[in-house]
């Protein structure tokens, strides 16, 4: 039976669909073969934990890059939440785990460049027990302010912030998170002071309302309340300036240097073969090359990010000394 006999009765949605799972399906078939060529793995499901709820950025990013996956070794790549702790709870899940390629862990970079700073008692050691895969994605941090703060530039709130030193009040996600701790760099950096109000969750409402009168949001949170006009944004956390924010300075254009990125990346127990590091590494950095992966990425405020295992070993290694430093500074503790 032919696939045009098949989906002849269907109506015209359903046949598109079948039609194009078939597609994606074959698409990804030589990939799969050359895969299954160069080695026995993988030769069943290959799980890959996420250490944030479901609908997270981190779990929506996972699922991308999971399906990309699955095509190209040709086995299902189950995503698995088991949210807590900062990521913790996964990463300590995968820390365990065999060395065999069918557990992963997809998380943020702060699971390994800041939790080991702020958690005392961690029941895993990241830099011993984990090893890194591939990077996916990253995102800058937007600074933004209540309509009707004085300061309407960056220039403006470091000299409101010397001149009337805790005269503003800053939010955060919480303790610990980039959205606090950029923020303590740029501070010292510009000699400010100001309020620090840590969240649990977003405080934008609050800088909507007014309540609150700075915060460090990420890009892909705070975009669409800057073109709305209900926040302005003053500086951008990232190395340039965001291609959809060109008229906001960043952070290092006031203070040099004082540039970081947000960005998630797939780690692996210890102990996994290198050939086989390298082969997972070569899938991710290809997804993040994919034109319709990288039109999705881009959708969401954020930019595909796909290196070398070495590169993303010396991501770690920087941001890790940077948060480091801060994190002894401000003597900041979660446990």
């Amino acid at each position: 039976m032919t696939r045009q006999t098949m989906t002849r009765g269907l109506a015209a949605p359903a046949r598109r669909r079948i039609v194009l799972a078939a597609a994606v399906m074959s698409a990804g078939l030589p990939a799969a073969l050359a895969w299954a060529q160069a080695g026995a793995y993988p030769t069943k499901p290959i799980r890959m934990l996420v250490g944030f709820a479901p609908g997270t950025p981190p779990d929506v990013f996972a699922r991308m890059f999971g399906a990309f996956l699955s095509t190209r070794v040709g086995q299902p790549v189950i995503i698995e939440n088991r949210p807590g702790v900062a990521g913790n709870l996964a990463a300590d899940a995968v820390a365990k785990s065999p060395a065999d390629g069918y557990t992963l862990l997809y998380n943020l970079s702060t699971g390994v460049t800041v939790n080991p700073f702020i958690f005392r008692n961690l029941p895993f050691d990241p830099a011993r027990d984990l090893v890194p895969v591939a990077t996916t994605i990253r995102q800058g941090l937007v600074l933004i302010a209540r309509n009707g703060l004085a300061a309407n530039t960056l220039r403006d709130l470091v000299a409101t912030s010397r001149g009337s030193p805790d005269s503003i009040a800053h939010g955060s996600y919480g303790a610990g998170t980039p959205s606090h701790l950029i923020m303590e760099w740029f501070k010292d950096q510009t000699s400010m002071r100001m309020v620090h109000v840590p969240y649990r969750t977003s405080p934008m409402s609050d800088v909507i309302g007014g309540q609150l009168d700075t915060a460090m949001s990420p890009i892909a949170t705070a975009f669409p309340m800057i073109t709305a006009g209900r926040v302005r944004a003053l500086a951008y956390s990232g190395p340039a300036r965001n291609r959809n924010l060109p008229d906001v300075p960043t952070l290092a254009e006031v203070a040099a240097g004082v540039s970081m990125m947000s960005w998630h990346g797939i780690w692996a127990p210890a102990n996994m073969p290198s050939a086989l590091l390298d082969r997972l590494n070569a899938v991710f950095v290809e997804a993040s090359n994919d034109p319709e992966l990288m039109r999705r990425i881009r959708e969401l405020q954020a930019e595909p990010l796909g290196v070398s295992r070495a590169e993303m070993a010396s991501k770690i290694q920087r941001d890790a000394e940077i948060y480091g430093r801060i994190v002894r500074a401000k003597n900041i503790r979660l446990d």
